[in-house]
């Protein structure tokens, strides 16, 4: 019963889900660099992470995934028993999924000090050296890949200083809960702290990020290794909502609510781009189907709620969430 998990030290989503794994003690091997290859030709999108079944089978979307693995393994599950917990929880994971992973992107590629470093550095990890010239050729073609992606996925110096904002009220209000304890939903992590744990993973990598976290939240920016490897921790739900996770519910709700309205407007209206502002920034970027779908999943988990269950998810949401997911 191993499970194969072909992933990068430069993937957030694969760091994600190698922490999850390492939590839950599901057996599993760590697979990176070329390895991975014959894995991508096994799913439909050919992204990372790859997990490979006992069975053979392989899926690589990360969300279905971590249900998928709840249902086969009972023990040490990462969604809480509380049907409101669990929606705050999955909302929270969503949130750092889709709107989170633009600190990565633009963090990594839009300072060339960035640029420079992790473009080398994934071709080292990919190429396991390789020899330097042969490496460091790859790696300024990646380079330049992922720069000329940028525009694609909202990541340009005019959405900049949004993402930024963003990313370090989430870091904030992080910093002021982990020097107390390190999870959102008791002494126990949820999928959700998974979600922001892939993410925030790059950002103590990256060189401009990693200076930012350990100059102004370095209690977060250690959290991390805790979260990375959390085997060993034993723990319980706890009911109710903590401080920590309203606060990252009305971050997401100042952020992330526009971005899906405005998103999910402009494909309504055949639009290929949309605009919006929050936290006094303007933001544009091109349609995406997939968070129509993310968005399209918030709405059904939430109208599935049991009556009392949806009437504290409620109260925590606010008008914003509230006029978007009903």
């Amino acid at each position: 019963m191993t499970y194969r998990l072909y992933g990068a030290l430069g993937s957030p989503y694969s760091q994600k889900l190698r922490a999850l794994l390492r939590y839950r003690r599901i057996a599993h091997l760590w697979i990176d660099g070329a390895a991975t290859r014959e894995a991508l030709g096994q799913v439909r999108a050919p992204v990372i992470p790859v997990l490979q079944y006992p069975d053979g089978h392989y899926d690589n979307d990360s969300t279905p995934v971590i249900y998928d693995l709840e249902a086969r393994h009972a023990e040490r599950r990462v969604v809480p028993d509380d049907p409101g917990q669990a929606f705050i929880a999955h909302l929270l994971e969503d949130f750092a999924d889709e709107w989170l992973t633009k600190a990565m992107f633009g963090y990594r590629w839009l300072a060339e000090v960035d640029q420079v470093q992790m473009s080398r550095w994934l071709a080292f990890d990919n190429m396991k050296g390789g020899g330097l010239d042969k490496s460091q050729h790859f790696a300024e073609q990646f380079r330049a890949r992922q720069v000329s992606r940028m525009a694609l996925v909202g990541c340009t110096a005019e959405n900049f200083p949004l993402i930024e904002a963003s990313t370090r009220a989430v870091l904030a209000a992080l910093e002021a809960h982990v020097v107390n304890r390190h999870c959102l939903f008791g002494t126990r992590p949820s999928l959700a702290e998974f979600g922001i744990f892939g993410q925030l993973s790059q950002l103590g990598t990256d060189p401009t990020p990693q200076a930012m976290m350990r100059a102004d939240y370095p209690y977060t920016y250690r959290w991390l290794a805790h979260i990375d490897d959390m085997s060993g921790v034993e723990g319980e739900w706890e009911p109710g909502f903590a401080l920590v996770v309203a606060e990252l519910v009305r971050i997401a709700g100042q952020v992330y609510v526009p971005f899906l309205r405005a998103n999910e407007a402009a494909a309504e209206a055949g639009a290929e781009t949309f605009r919006m502002e929050a936290m006094g920034h303007p933001y544009e970027q091109g349609v995406f189907k997939y968070q129509i779908k993310c968005l399209r999943e918030l709405r059904a988990r939430h109208a599935a709620l049991p009556p009392e269950a949806r009437a504290e998810v409620d109260a925590l949401l606010g008008d914003d969430w509230l006029g978007l997911l009903t």
